[in-house]
């Protein structure tokens, strides 16, 4: 389906006035600043990979996943 073109003061003056303006966009070629992925590689000793495995496990989550989320709590905890 195409997209509906707007002038950009237009398009400006329909989101301030809270009207719905998904017809003029584009939402294949949208991105989220700051949050693409970026792989990095950490080497753990085996220990913790295995109780990574464990926790992970049993909470139906991927290691990577867990491993995600306990350094975005301590990131967070540490900007106050």
């Amino acid at each position: 389906m195409k997209k509906q073109s707007i002038s950009a003061a237009a398009f400006d003056e329909a989101f301030d006035r809270g009207d719905d303006i998904l017809p003029y966009v584009d939402l294949s070629k949208a991105t989220r600043p700051g949050l693409e992925p970026r792989r990095v590689s950490v080497d753990f000793p085996e220990w913790m990979v295995h109780d990574l495995d464990l926790l992970a496990n049993k909470l139906g989550i991927t290691r990577q996943s867990l491993i995600k989320v306990y350094i975005a709590d301590r990131l967070k905890a540490e900007q106050g």
